[in-house]
């Protein structure tokens, strides 16, 4: 994203949108602050397009991955779950 002073907006406008594209906006900035942003017109955007456009968005995959058949970790018999749980709860 390029940054840009309000004076040399002012002094060469035709220079400056010309660094304004599709995926890049310019920054325009008064006293060392950024004020505004200059950005191409997308009449076509929609929000989510403009989200996944500035990196702040990704769509869901179009095939998921698979659910896993047995969720992970080992299994436990009832004896040992019981002991765990008395384990962390300091039961013992």
């Amino acid at each position: 994203m390029l940054t840009v002073t309000k004076r040399e907006l002012n002094q060469r406008t035709a220079a400056v949108l010309d660094q304004v594209t599709d995926t890049d906006d310019v920054v325009v900035t008064e006293r060392g602050k950024p004020r505004w942003r200059v950005s191409a017109v997308r009449d076509l955007d929609t929000a989510l397009v403009r989200l996944e456009r500035e990196g702040r968005y990704t769509p869901p995959a179009s095939e998921p991955a698979p659910w896993p058949s047995r969720p992970g970790g080992p299994p436990y018999t009832g004896t040992q779950a019981d002991a765990l749980l008395d384990e962390m709860r300091g039961d013992h």
